[in-house]
Formats: structure tokens, C-alpha cells, sequence
């Protein structure tokens, strides 16, 4: 089959609605828009775990500390399950997990906003949990119906997991909503401070050409403005429910166009941040992150040599 016919019949099975699996054709496009999806998502949940790793320690019980420890442990094997999957596309393109990590190190991967910035409150721990995890929640759920197979089905036990972890954030706020004046003071500040961050959680409402394009293969399902739509129709009676106030004055709700409006996040400070690396925690996270990974490389060298030996042995 000619290229132009093997993209045809590609299409065609996209329009479908079919599944694309790892070892079928695809044309260099999908490939290349896939793995950057992948690897931004699989470096951001490995990320993700450093905002909230820094309250293991300072955790207010005994049981609020057993509980984030299990959300880190499970948003770090978020990151190596969906970096597996990202693996197995990058395979032709001779890339392997220890590249898609260093490449974190280099700039050449991006992570989300909300990870460059500063936890500094036990509130900042029940939030992102809460609102963060659910915009992720949000994302995944539509991802589930994405064309490339392998991601849609790995995100089935993500977005599960993940459900739990908004539970945890959501008990998190909900105790201290309803705890001292102190303690009520401590989440409002924390909402003020994340607000914007979680407006830019989900992108600009123009979509930038890749972006379309995943659209167009049906990577994605929903445009970064439907996402944000939905969270804020989910989350803004939750958090005014618990007696918080909304830091955007712009905020409401036209009944006629069923659509909501809202302040537009500072777009250009946040891509720089994202970009650049340079939000608070960003170069703090990083190098704890580099430290990680080169200070465990004796053990990934030591099992890569295991298996070398098996496949010898098997041979003979």
C-alpha cells in the first residue's frame, strides 16, 4: 500500500472509533503527538508527587501521614505506568524510559503549572488533593476514550486510583472547614493562592495547532475550555458549600448560554513558569528529582545486567 492509502485506512479507523495499538501503522504525526502527550502526563504525575511528599513529614496524625505517604507512593507508579506506555510508542524512535526522564532534566518535557508551585499550608496538601486531583480526574475520565488503546486502558486504573485521592483531599478540606476560625482562614488563603493556577490547569481556550490536532485523531476528546467548563460546574457549589468565597469577582453563571465566566488566568506568566522552569519550587523539585534518579541508577544497571544474564542462560 502506498503511504497515502495506509493513511487513509488510518483515518478510517480512527473515524471509527477503533483502537490504535502499539504495533500497528501509524503515521509519524500521531506518533510523535501521542508520545508528548504521554510523557508530559507520565513526567507531570512523577512530579506531581513532590508537593505533597514535602507534608509526609509535618502530616497532623498518624493517619493523615499514613494516607498522603500512599497517595505519593501511587502518583510516582502513575508516572512509571504511563512511561512504560509511553516506551513502547517511542520504541522506533530508539527512545527508552531513562531518556523520557532525563529529558526532564534538559527542558526538553514540560510539567504541569500547578507542580512548580509552593505547598506552604496543610490546606495547601487537602486542595491539591481535592481540586487538583479532580481536574485530573476530569481529563483523565475523557481521556478514556482516546484512539491510542494502551493509554485509554492504563488510565482506567489511574483515573480509579485517582478518585480516592480526590476523596483524600476533599477529607483534608472538609476538616478543616469545619474546624477553628483558624483553620477555616488557613483554606481560604490556600484557595486564593491556587485559584489562577487551577484556571490555567487546563489550558488556554484557543488550542494551539497540536493541540487540534490530537483533536483530529481523537487522542483527545475534549477541548481545554469543555474541561474547564465541567470543573467549574462540578467544583464551584462544592467549595461554596463549605462556606469558601471564590477569589474572582468575575465569576458566574449565564443561565442562557449555560456557559460560566471568569477571569482569565495571567496566560503569559504561567507559560513562562512551565517553559522555563521558573515557578517557586521548580529548580528545588528538579534537583530532587535528578538526585533520585542518578542516586538509584546503580540498581537499574544492576537489574539491566540481570536480565542480560537470563536471556544468555536461556540461549544456552
Amino acid at each position: 500500500m502506498s503511504e497515502e492509502a495506509k493513511m487513509q485506512q488510518f483515518m478510517e479507523r480512527i473515524n471509527r472509533g477503533e483502537r490504535i495499538e502499539a504495533t500497528d501503522w501509524m503515521p509519524d504525526e500521531y506518533r510523535h503527538l501521542v508520545l508528548k502527550q504521554i510523557h508530559m502526563h507520565g513526567i507531570s504525575e512523577v512530579m506531581g508527587a513532590y508537593p505533597e511528599k514535602e507534608w509526609v513529614p509535618k502530616a497532623p496524625t498518624l493517619r493523615r501521614k499514613l494516607a498522603i505517604m500512599a497517595k505519593v507512593q501511587d502518583e510516582v507508579g502513575h508516572g512509571q505506568l504511563l512511561l512504560r506506555v509511553a516506551e513502547d510508542i517511542a520504541a522506533p524512535l530508539g527512545k527508552v524510559r531513562d531518556d523520557m526522564i532525563e529529558d526532564l532534566f534538559v527542558n526538553k518535557v514540560k510539567f504541569h503549572n500547578v507542580f512548580h508551585m509552593e505547598a506552604r499550608t496543610w490546606a495547601d496538601a487537602g486542595l491539591i488533593g481535592w481540586l487538583v486531583d479532580g481536574s485530573a480526574i476530569i481529563t483523565q475520565v475523557s481521556l478514556l476514550g482516546s484512539s491510542y488503546g494502551p493509554y485509554a486502558r492504563v488510565l482506567k486504573r489511574i483515573a480509579a486510583e485517582e478518585s480516592f485521592h480526590m476523596q483524600h483531599g476533599e477529607s483534608i478540606c472538609l476538616a478543616l472547614a469545619n474546624g477553628t476560625p483558624t483553620q477555616k482562614e488557613m483554606l481560604q488563603d490556600a484557595l486564593n493562592r491556587w485559584w489562577e493556577s487551577l484556571m490555567f490547569f487546563f489550558g488556554p481556550p484557543l488550542m494551539s495547532s497540536a493541540a487540534q490536532k490530537m483533536m483530529d485523531y481523537r487522542i483527545r476528546t475534549k477541548t481545554n475550555e469543555q474541561l474547564r467548563q465541567k470543573f467549574l460546574t462540578r467544583y464551584v457549589p462544592r467549595i461554596r458549600a463549605l462556606g469558601l468565597e471564590i477569589p474572582d469577582p468575575a465569576l458566574r453563571y449565564d443561565e442562557e448560554k449555560k456557559v460560566w465566566s471568569y477571569t482569565q488566568p495571567d496566560w503569559e506568566k504561567f507559560y513562562h513558569i512551565v517553559k522555563n522552569n521558573a515557578g517557586p519550587k521548580s529548580q528545588e523539585r528538579l534537583a530532587l528529582r535528578k538526585q533520585a534518579h542518578e542516586g538509584q541508577r546503580w540498581v537499574r544497571e544492576a537489574m539491566s545486567r540481570t536480565r542480560e544474564k537470563e536471556k544468555d542462560l536461556a540461549v544456552v
